[in-house]
């Protein structure tokens, strides 16, 4: 009797313990093998290319950018390569903007080991794996049924604004955020304009105040 074929999953995720605890957990599965593992997204071509996996998992937060960039990427060179973002941040902004940009399935980190596998398996079989409320806030934006009353300030944001806000709660200076986006300090800058202007606030101190505030409620 042919042993099962074993599926092939590409981690790409710069937390080094969670991706052995990962590894781990998917090798312990039958029909699944972790093919390799990245923590840079500017080495994800090379390695769908070499390695030829049958998914790829990937974190929001990369050191060299942004996974929902990255999974846009993806999809744009590697159409059929279907994709699963396992990240620490809340779905209620995130989830919508993965499945948006490409992604079959998001799921948080927190979420029981079980629940990881199923993620797995579902987005395999070619279904998506999310709550209902994401899917039905997709399905929502995609036929154009959103209501001004159901917007969050934050949805107006692009996924590079948010990525830069983000940065900004979690204390890194103007110069830091330009050297992990790969950015000049004057861009990153146009963005700190931009996030003022679209979130309503005057000083750079607000938008500190609020980024902050907004990374500590989106890990709870």
């Amino acid at each position: 009797m042919a042993p099962p074929k074993k599926y092939k999953v590409l981690i790409i995720d710069d937390h080094p313990i969670f991706c052995l605890g990962m590894s781990e957990l998917i090798n312990k599965e039958d029909d699944l093998v972790v093919c390799g593992s990245i923590e840079l997204m500017k080495k994800a071509g090379e390695a769908i290319d070499n390695l030829k996996p049958d998914l790829a998992i990937i974190d929001i937060s990369l050191k060299d950018g942004n996974g929902i960039e990255l999974v846009q990427e993806i999809k744009k060179e590697y159409e059929g390569l279907p994709m699963l973002v396992l990240s620490m941040y809340d779905e209620s902004l995130y989830a919508e903007r993965a499945l948006l940009a490409g992604a079959s399935g998001y799921i948080m980190k927190q979420e029981a080991i079980s629940l990881v596998v199923k993620a797995i398996r579902k987005v395999l079989d070619g279904d998506i794996y999310a709550s209902n409320s994401v899917k039905e806030k997709v399905f929502k934006r995609l036929t154009n049924q959103h209501t001004a009353d159901s917007k969050s300030p934050l949805d107006i944001l692009t996924n590079r604004e948010l990525e830069v806000l983000r940065l900004i709660g979690e204390g890194y200076s103007t110069k830091e955020i330009a050297e992990r986006l790969h950015l000049s300090i004057k861009t990153i800058g146009t963005y700190r304009e931009n996030l003022k202007e679209k979130l309503k606030l005057k000083h750079f101190t607000g938008l500190v105040k609020f980024a902050v505030h907004w990374s500590n409620k989106i890990l709870h």
